[in-house]
This record gives C-alpha cells, structure tokens and sequence, in this order.
C-alpha cells in the first residue's frame, strides 16, 4: 500500500487556521470572567458523565483504541498506520501542552477571584505544577478526536463533541479557564494534522 491509499489530510491551511485560532482566543479570552463566574460544577468529575468525557484526554484510552484499531480488518500499512496516529497524535498533543505550560506559565483559575496570574521564571522554571495554559486533557482529547476524525470521517464530529465535552468537564470543575480550553482545542486539530502527514508521507 502506497501513502496515496492511506486516509491523510490535505495540506494544513495555515493562514485560515492561524484565522480561526485568533478569533477563537480573543473570543475566549472576552468570555472567561462569565464562564468562571457561572460555568461551576465542582464535583463533576463525581458524576459517571463528567468521568466519562474526561477520559477522553486521559492518553491510556487512546492507546487502547488504537490497539482495537489494529485488530480490525485491512491492509497490514493501513492498520500500522491508524494505530499509530492514535497513540502519537494524543500523546504528541500532551507534549506540546506540557512545554507550552512551562513557557507561557499561567496559573489555573481561583475559585474565589478571577484574574490571570502567572508564574515567573525564577520560581521553579522545569515545573509546570499549578499551570493551566493550554490545558492538557483537552490538547490530547481534540488530537485524539482530529485523528479519528482523519481516520474514519464518518466519526469526525462525534469524537469532536465529546472532545468538547471533555473540555467543558475542565471548566465546570474550575480546572481551566474557558480560554486554556479553546487554545488547546486549536493547537490538538494542528498536532493530529501534522503528524497524519507526516505518517503518510513516511508511509510505503
């Protein structure tokens, strides 16, 4: 099987996903005090819905679904292939929130008062303890979603509205600001999307 026979994506649109990610932000951004203010439901992680959306930036399932991904039929490059980028397109999406965490290192959100508190440099530099931006549940989740959604386009947007619901799981328990979530969406469907090609373009 050649790379032209696997299901990779087109091209990245830079310019329009470079578009979308700023007004995303902004927007986010403009919309934090009101989702902190009203969007509280702390105990959501108690609640078999809340745990299950969750799970979903939670880089042991992804594995596990790219090992029923290898058990189904299909061509030896292809089921290689799938499993693949859904191991490397989460766990790439969890690297890129670690790092970005350390180098923007913005604080989570405090339940008693809204603002944006950062970090510096000086006060444990490699440690990303306590830093909310971009969250990791929900970079992995929409990597994770992005690939299934490369991988079988019959399931793009369920796996994107779960991926949302795993993001909304980190703003009712007051883990992220709305805006680590949105940022960490955009930044997944980039990380699934480079990878894929990369995949492909490697392929034989």
């Amino acid at each position: 099987m050649h790379s032209s026979d696997l299901p990779h994506p087109a091209p990245v649109p830079w310019r329009r996903w470079l578009l979308v990610t700023l007004i995303a932000t902004l927007a986010a951004h403009a919309l934090d005090p009101l989702a902190w203010q009203h969007l509280r439901l702390p105990k959501v992680n108690d609640t078999d819905w809340g745990r299950m959306l969750r799970t979903l930036g939670y880089l042991p399932l992804w594995v596990v679904l790219a090992v029923v991904s290898r058990l189904q039929t299909g061509e030896a490059a292809l089921r290689s292939y799938r499993t693949t980028l859904l191991v490397l397109a989460p766990l790439a999406g969890g690297l890129t929130a670690e790092v970005l965490k350390l180098a923007i290192r913005r604080l989570r959100p405090d339940p008693e008062q809204f603002g944006y508190l950062f970090r510096t440099f000086a006060e444990g530099p490699m440690s990303n303890r306590g830093m909310g931006m971009p969250s990791s549940h929900v970079l992995v989740a929409f990597a994770g979603a992005a690939a299934l959604g490369i991988l079988f386009p019959r399931l793009r947007w369920l796996a994107v509205i779960l991926a949302a619901g795993c993001a909304l799981t980190r703003v009712l328990a007051l883990g992220h600001f709305l805006s680590d979530t949105v940022v960490a969406a955009c930044l997944g469907w980039l990380v699934a999307h480079l990878v894929a090609g990369t995949l492909a373009r490697r392929a034989t």
